[in-house]
C-alpha cells in the first residue's frame, strides 16, 4: 500500500529483456534504500514492483509482459520515474490509499501554466469514467491528486483536470508532461469497492424480481 506522496525521482538505468518482460535497474539515489530488502515493494511511476536486488543507490525489479502492456513509462532506459516505498503501519497517510495497481492509461490533453500553479487535463479511458468525480482522488504516475473538474464526453471517455503546485512539479516527473503524453492512472480504491457493492446489490435485486415474476 502507498500514499501517492512521491519520495524522490529516479531513472531507468538499464532495461533488458527477460522471459517476455523486462528486468529494470532503477537509479534511486534520491530515495533512502537503507531499509529496503529483496522482496520489498516500491512504486515506480505508480506501479507496485518487487525489489529483487539492491546495489548501492540502485535497485532491480522484474516487470512482466502483462504489466508492460497495461502501463506506460517502464520500457525506456534513461526515463525519469516517480518513486515511493511501501507504507509502514506507523507512516502518515499524506495523500490517499494507493494500491500501486494501475487501472488504465490516460492521455494528457493540455498542460497550462496558470502562474501560481499548472492545470493538467487528462483524458481517461471510458471504463474509468464512473470512478472519476469532482473533489475525488486519483493517482497520476504514482502522484496523489485531487480532481477539480470533470467533463464527460459523448464518446464515453472522461476528461478531468487537476492543479499542480510548484512543489509537486519539483518533486515529481509530472513537470515533463506535454499534450499527448500517456500517463498511468489509478482511481480511488474506495470508489472501486463502492461500485462493486452497488453492482452486487443490483444483481441481487434483479434475481429477486425475476423470482417474483416466475412465482406468479
Amino acid at each position: 500500500m502507498f500514499s501517492g506522496i512521491i519520495a524522490g525521482i529516479g531513472s531507468i538505468k538499464q532495461a533488458s529483456g527477460r522471459d517476455g518482460g523486462l528486468r529494470l535497474v532503477i537509479e534511486a539515489s534520491a530515495l533512502d534504500l537503507s531499509d529496503v530488502q529483496p522482496g520489498d515493494s516500491i512504486a515506480v511511476n505508480g506501479i507496485c514492483l518487487t525489489v529483487v536486488k539492491k546495489n548501492g543507490g540502485d535497485f532491480t525489479v522484474d516487470v512482466s509482459r502483462e504489466t508492460l502492456d497495461c502501463t506506460e513509462g517502464l520500457d525506456a532506459a534513461g526515463a525519469p520515474v516517480n518513486l515511493e516505498k511501501a507504507l509502514r503501519p506507523a507512516d502518515r497517510l499524506g495523500g490517499h490509499m494507493v494500491s500501486g495497481h494501475v487501472d488504465g492509461v490516460g492521455e494528457v490533453v493540455a498542460f497550462t501554466d496558470l502562474g501560481e500553479s499548472w492545470k493538467l487535463v487528462v483524458r481517461a479511458p471510458q471504463v474509468l469514467a464512473k470512478f472519476i468525480a469532482v473533489k475525488g482522488s486519483i493517482t497520476i504516475n504514482g502522484v496523489s491528486l485531487t480532481i477539480n473538474q470533470v467533463d464527460d464526453k459523448k464518446s464515453g471517455a472522461s476528461e478531468f483536470s487537476v492543479n499542480l503546485i510548484p512543489h509537486t512539479l519539483l518533486m515529481t516527473n509530472l513537470k515533463n508532461l506535454r499534450a499527448g503524453s500517456r500517463v498511468n492512472l489509478e482511481v480511488d480504491l474506495i470508489a472501486r469497492y463502492v461500485e462493486r457493492m452497488m453492482q452486487a446489490r443490483m444483481e441481487q435485486a434483479e434475481k429477486e424480481n425475476n423470482g417474483k415474476e416466475q412465482g406468479k
